[in-house]
C-alpha cells in the first residue's frame, strides 16, 4: 500500500498519523508468533491433544492459504416452471434442469418411468431423460 503524502490535506495527514500510531501500539502489545505458538502447544499437550489434532495439521509451519477461486460467470438462465412432482411430497418438484433430485433418482432406479412424475399441463419431457420410443419400421409390399 503506498500513499502519496504530498496529495493529503493537513487534516487527512493528521488522521493517517493517528491511525498509524494506533496500529503501531497494537502491534507492540502483541507477543511474538513463536511465543504464542509454544504457549498453544503446551496448553494442547496439557489437555492431551496435539496442535495437528486441533488445527488439522497446521502445526509448526502453517501452509499459506490459497486465494479462493472465483467461478467463471456462465450463461444466466431464467427460472423455469417445474415439470416433475414427487407424489409422496408435492412440495418437491424438478424443472428438468441439472442433476436429478434424490427422490426422482430413487424412483427411476427402482424402474419407474420418468413420465409418471410429469405435472399435468407442464411442458414436454426433458429430452434424453426418458426412454426413447421404439423406431417404427415400414414394410413395403411388393405389388405384382
Amino acid at each position: 500500500m503506498s500513499i502519496d503524502l504530498n496529495t493529503l490535506s493537513p487534516r487527512e495527514l493528521g488522521n493517517l498519523i493517528t491511525t498509524a500510531r494506533k496500529r503501531q501500539a497494537l502491534l507492540a502489545k502483541r507477543s511474538p508468533i513463536g511465543q504464542v505458538r509454544s504457549k498453544l502447544t503446551k496448553l494442547a499437550k496439557a489437555e492431551g491433544y496435539t496442535i495437528e489434532e486441533l488445527f488439522g495439521g497446521a502445526g509448526a509451519a502453517a501452509a499459506p492459504r490459497k486465494a479462493p477461486t472465483v467461478a467463471r460467470a456462465g450463461r444466466k438462465l431464467g427460472k423455469v416452471a417445474p415439470k416433475y412432482r414427487n407424489p409422496e411430497n408435492p412440495k418437491e418438484t424438478w424443472a428438468g434442469r441439472g442433476k436429478q433430485p434424490r427422490w426422482l433418482a430413487a424412483y427411476t432406479a427402482k424402474g419407474r418411468d420418468l413420465g409418471e412424475f410429469v405435472i399435468p399441463g407442464a411442458a414436454k419431457l426433458t429430452p434424453g431423460k426418458s426412454k426413447p420410443a421404439a423406431k417404427k419400421r415400414v414394410i413395403k409390399k411388393s405389388g405384382k
